[in-house]
Order: C-alpha cells, then sequence, then structure tokens
C-alpha cells in the first residue's frame, strides 16, 4: 500500500466517526404549520380589509339591502341613503273634475276667454243652480243639470251692465246632448253667477225648418230694451240656434255688420262686434251644401225681429 493510500483509508476512517457531526438536524414540522396558519389569518384579513374600501367608494344611494319577512308578503326593500322603506311607486295626486268639452273653433271663445275660464263660468252657473230655491208646492221639478263635463261650451263672451244691471261680465253659453237635450246661457259677475237661462227639449216651434234660432237668444244680442235708453257702444253680441243636416253655412247679420257661424255639433253660433244703434234682432241665414239659401229669419214667423 501506497502513502496516497493510507491517507484516503484514514480519511475515510474520520468521516465514518463524525457522521453525526455533519448529519442536518431534523424538519421543525410544527413550526412550520403554525407558521402557515397565521400567514392564512394575515392574508384573509387583509382581502376583508380591501373589500370595506371598495364598499367605501360606492355611493349610499346605490346600496340597497333587501331583507326577509317573516310573512308570505315580499320583502321590505330598504336604502342606506333613507334609512326606510322605499314606497314600490309615489302616491298618485288627485285629479281635477272633468271639464266640459271645448267648443268646434276657437272663435267661439271671445274676448280673451279660455277654455279652463268658461268651464269655471259653468262650474259655477251650475252650483248657482243647485243653490236656487226649490220650486213652490205644485210647480214643476226642476230639471237636472248634470256636471260640468257632460256639456259642451258653445259660446263664451263678455257681457255689457246697464243701469238695470249694472258692472260688467262674461256670459257662458253651454249645452249638452243625453239624455235631455239642455241649453245653458249663464252670466258671470265679479266671479260669481248673476243669471240663469235653461232650455231643455226642443224649442217647441212647429214647421220643418232647417235653422232654428234660440228662442231666448235675446239674452246674448240685447244689451237692454229700447226703452230703457241708449246702449253702451261699442257692444259684444251674440246669437245661437240650432241646424240640421241640410245645413252647410249659416250667417248672421248685425248693424249692417255679417259674420260666419260657427257649426258644432248641430248648433250655430255667431259672435261680433255692434258699431251702431239698432232696431232689429240678427237676421239669420242658412246655406246647403250646393250654396243655395235655405232659410232666412226674416221669413220666420215665429223669430222675433223687432227689438222691444
Amino acid at each position: 500500500m501506497t502513502g496516497q493510500d493510507d491517507f484516503e483509508l484514514n480519511l475515510r476512517e474520520r468521516m465514518a466517526q463524525n457522521a453525526e457531526t455533519v448529519r442536518p438536524a431534523a424538519v421543525p414540522y410544527p413550526e412550520i404549520v403554525r407558521q402557515g396558519r397565521v400567514e392564512q389569518r394575515r392574508r384573509r384579513m387583509a382581502a376583508a380589509a380591501a373589500a370595506l374600501v371598495v364598499l367605501a367608494l360606492v355611493p349610499a344611494t346605490a346600496i340597497a339591502l333587501t331583507g326577509g319577512s317573516s310573512g308570505s308578503g315580499p320583502a321590505d326593500r330598504v336604502s342606506v341613503a333613507g334609512g326606510g322603506p322605499t314606497p314600490s311607486a309615489a302616491p298618485s295626486s288627485p285629479q281635477p273634475p272633468a271639464g266640459p268639452a271645448a267648443p268646434a273653433t276657437p272663435g267661439q271663445l271671445a274676448d280673451g276667454i279660455t277654455l279652463q275660464d268658461a268651464a269655471t263660468g259653468l262650474g259655477q252657473c251650475l252650483a248657482y243652480d243647485v243653490e236656487r230655491p226649490s220650486p213652490p208646492s205644485g210647480a214643476p221639478a226642476r230639471q237636472d243639470l248634470g256636471k260640468a263635463a257632460d256639456y259642451r261650451i258653445l259660446l263664451a263672451q263678455r257681457s255689457t251692465g246697464n243701469d238695470n244691471s249694472p258692472g260688467d261680465g262674461r256670459l257662458i253659453v253651454a249645452v249638452k246632448d243625453t239624455p235631455v237635450p239642455i241649453r245653458i246661457i249663464c252670466t258671470i259677475k265679479e266671479g260669481q253667477a248673476s243669471g240663469l237661462n235653461i232650455s231643455a227639449g226642443a224649442d217647441g216651434t212647429p214647421g220643418d225648418r232647417p235653422v232654428r234660432p234660440d228662442m231666448n237668444g235675446g239674452k246674448l244680442y240685447l244689451q237692454r230694451l229700447t226703452m230703457e235708453g241708449p246702449w253702451k257702444l261699442p257692444y259684444r253680441w251674440g246669437s245661437i240656434g240650432t241646424v240640421d243636416s241640410r245645413v252647410t253655412r249659416v250667417t248672421a247679420t248685425y248693424g249692417g255688420a255679417t259674420v260666419e257661424a260657427a257649426l258644432d255639433h248641430g248648433w250655430f253660433a255667431a259672435t261680433g262686434i255692434l258699431e251702431k244703434r239698432v232696431t232689429e234682432a240678427p237676421r239669420i241665414k242658412g246655406y246647403d251644401a250646393q250654396g243655395n239659401q235655405i232659410y232666412d229669419s226674416n221669413q220666420d214667423k215665429f223669430y222675433d225681429k223687432p227689438i222691444p
């Protein structure tokens, strides 16, 4: 054996003797597990904190919680911003009572009177009728005039007062068709009804006339009787009546001026401005679809022509 072999043998013996000295220590498994659990809890806490930060950035009004109900109904919806129950729908505001229908043409509302003005006046007229004293015993029962919604405004214009009825106001004419045809002429002064004329059913005059001027139309074109003194001019006047299916055009001439009447669901309504003194009522003429004159109030024996 050479010297080199002795050296290797000696080295092997020393390494075998000190094997325990260079052996690595045992792995501390309990400590590793404990540290892993601590790290896991730390990560969960970090994730929860991050979630709270995200929630804090969301607007409060956008967050809603839905809570369960012990009953069988739906769960209440709770708003974070409001702090209380949120109704499923806003409460509906009360609707105003229905009013009368509008006339067929804008010209039937004269002197700046609006449909709302006319509707208000009609309501006051109907209330005035209800508040009037009952008819005496044995007299015909008063006609039930119904509601404003049953009517259509036929004419609305200013009225001029006189010595017997001082103060200017408004005249409102309204009609309804069912269950009984009714026509109302009402005067409004200082926001209150001060006069009411009612016609129910047919006018009662005989004859086959395509145009029937209203028998009480003088309330619209007579400012006062001629014996009571001169009229206040210029004066707003009106004329109304019924027409049948043969009539397609109606004119009214008063004080030398002629105006076209509006045709409105079987009625005619004319209005104009009187500039001079008159002695006769408006002259009404009716025409058919071919332009032929088929009615002239001057030839109607039931029409009062002279002004009293």
